[in-house]
């Protein structure tokens, strides 16, 4: 993160001008902290770069980088529009009381359940990715006798330069219609034939934690040729292009990404050359940032046990969660910042591995970062966990998941609760004996 980290008289790490030490003391770890005022500040940001140019546009968060009933609201209150990829993020939003016509669905296998529920809620747009949805929706909206707005996820075929399991624009991808294999045009036809639905616009994405522009803009560049060459045949022209996210964020100090004004201003400007150049009218374009609004705004403490030398010199010092509340690490070696936060800020001494408590050799949150003396008992704090934290927690070795907390201006506000022992066997069943089965 560019901004100072903010210590106490006590030498405590404080969060949203919170006492990290006190939080731990009241809620427990390994404990989700958000500082809301991070999550405003970025959202002003994206807006700010939008103002700039004389464009209509729309920021949508998607909460598939963090959904609860407070995020939403507190997405609402920002005045942002939402994604949705499930019928459970769906549901959470509505229960929120989050304005369906705000909504928009995503996923490449929405089943017929998720997508009568989000016609019937009345959603803003549902994004089509295949053929199957295509016509499953059609049927719905027919028989739900609605009318119902689309947009066209299209995969433009550009690599992103990212982990592979986050790049999502190559021509071997599971999601969207293929451009370059005349998929595409002929989601195209057939949508904007079919009285039931209603096209607004075409989507892209092209993968996650990208740091510039680079790889929208030749999306943008390769859309438009096709855009341009529907619409000479069609006369129809898509009134929003939607480019995703993926807007990368500081994790660690080698991570140098772009800030939103440089990277919006790439997109703007790119997609006004090409509807200049091919005299079209400029589309309302949409974006939607899910970890650049929320990652750098979470921090996960955690609070220090086990600790042992290996003969080749390797320190482990094992805390109280891991894989179950950040799955990231060992899904794709994403590398993270700590400190030791009772003892903020302090000189680093020695290198040491973070592990995880599962039993699993590849739960390890940070391979090797230099922290003052380490002791069990203190307090960890490893930054920017907001994305893909909580979003992907799990219950693994029958783990409860930690509480989140949403600290601004000296307050602190569970948003959600800590599982307890009880939750997790909440929906077993007890074994019937042979005799009992019917």
């Amino acid at each position: 993160m560019n901004r100072e980290r903010i210590y106490s008289q006590e030498g405590h790490l404080m969060l949203g001008n919170v006492d990290s030490v006190q939080l731990a003391k009241t809620y427990g770890t390994p404990l989700y902290v958000f500082d809301t005022e991070i999550i405003r500040e970025k959202a002003a940001a994206f807006k700010e770069a939008f103002s700039r140019y004389p464009v209509n546009y729309q920021i949508a968060y998607a909460s598939k980088a963090f959904s609860t009933v407070a995020m939403v609201q507190l997405v609402d209150e920002l005045g942002l529009a939402l994604d949705v990829v499930s019928g459970g993020e769906l549901y959470t939003a509505l229960s929120a009381d989050y304005p369906a016509e705000r909504i928009h669905f995503h996923g490449n296998n929405k089943s017929e359940e998720e997508l009568r529920y989000a016609v019937k809620a009345g959603i803003g747009a549902v994004i089509v990715d295949n053929f199957y949805e295509l016509d499953m929706l059609s049927n719905i909206a027919r028989e739900e006798n609605k009318i119902v707005k689309v947009m066209l996820r299209i995969t433009p075929g550009v690599e992103a330069d990212t982990h592979a399991y986050i790049s999502t624009g190559q021509e071997d991808s599971k999601f969207g219609f293929y451009l370059t294999k005349g998929d595409a045009e002929e989601a195209f036809r057939r949508t904007i034939r079919d009285p039931q639905l209603l096209l607004i616009g075409l989507h892209f994405h092209i993968g996650s934690q990208l740091f510039t522009a680079k790889t929208h803009e030749q999306a943008i560049q390769a859309l438009y040729e096709y855009v341009d060459q529907w619409y000479k045949t069609y006369q129809f022209l898509p009134g929003i292009i939607n480019v995703g996210g993926g807007f990368g964020i500081r994790y660690t100090e080698s991570d140098l990404p772009e800030t939103p004004q440089t990277f919006i201003g790439a997109i703007v400007e790119c997609i006004l050359r090409e509807c200049e150049q091919r005299n079209l009218k400029v589309p309302e374009i949409w974006i939607e940032p899910g970890r650049a609004l929320v990652g750098e705004a979470g921090t996960t403490l955690y609070t220090v046990g086990s600790m042992k030398s290996t003969r080749e010199g390797r320190t482990y010092i094992a805390v109280d969660g891991g894989m179950t509340d950040n799955l990231r690490p060992a899904l794709y070696q994403s590398k993270y910042e700590a400190a030791i936060a009772n003892r903020f800020p302090s000189e680093s001494e020695k290198a040491v591995t973070v592990a995880g408590k599962c039993c699993e050799s590849g739960d390890i949150l940070i391979d090797s970062i230099e922290l003052s003396a380490v002791k069990p008992g203190d307090l960890l704090a490893v930054f920017c966990t907001g994305a893909y934290g909580y979003a992907m927690a799990n219950n693994y070795n029958r783990l409860p998941r930690p509480a989140v907390v949403f600290v601004e201006a000296g307050e602190a506000q569970l948003v959600v609760k800590r599982e307890s022992y009880e939750d997790l066997i909440r929906h077993d069943l007890p074994l019937k004996k042979r005799s009992q089965i019917r």
